[in-house]
């Protein structure tokens, strides 16, 4: 898995690239902790539901229904979150499925099981440049110091290149403000 400081970042990235215009702050800020929701699956060991299980670690929770899912709670909670329910179904599902994206982007694990409930197949992406984080036992170590290496050349740096490329873009593209 991807380490839970980087998972929110590409969400985080493009909402600032599109600024708040488009992506209210609160909607935001929902995309920001769905995309760490996939990751509650690891409860599931407390229960003695294996990995490799539907409901074990990178499972039903990091499927497309899973995030679609997640998108209807956010188009319920649109007014909530300052928007419409299409732009706050397509932010929050988005932000969900961000986190089995990134997970299918890493070198270790099971894979991402993105057809659930119709197929419990696990999947990577083709190209998994993203060391696999440690558990929490075996964060603070060299292994943690690879890995966070790893995401900040991978995840963190092209993300701060669209959040700062795109507000840039913005601040160039918007009408000019007339002298008073």
């Amino acid at each position: 898995m991807t380490t839970l400081i980087t998972h929110p970042l590409p969400v985080l990235a493009l909402g600032l690239a599109l600024g708040p215009q488009v992506i209210p702050p609160r909607l935001l800020l929902a995309g920001l902790l769905f995309t760490l929701l996939p990751d509650a699956d690891v409860l599931a060991f407390k229960f003695g539901i294996a990995y490799a299980d539907a409901f074990g670690h990178r499972g039903f929770s990091h499927s497309l229904l899973f995030a679609g899912v997640c998108g209807v709670l956010g188009a319920l909670s649109c007014r909530l979150l300052g928007c419409g329910p299409l732009k706050a179904f397509c932010w929050i599902a988005l932000a969900s499925a961000s986190h089995s994206l990134l997970d299918a982007a890493t070198d270790g694990g099971l894979g991402v099981a993105w057809l659930w409930p119709w197929s419990e197949q696990r999947f990577f992406l083709p190209w998994r440049p993203i060391e696999v984080s440690p558990f929490v036992h075996g964060f603070f170590s060299q292994r943690g110091i690879d890995v966070l290496i790893s995401e900040a050349r991978w995840v963190w740096l092209p993300c701060l290149g669209l959040a700062l490329g795109g507000t840039a873009l913005r601040l160039l593209l918007r009408p000019r403000q007339q002298a008073l």
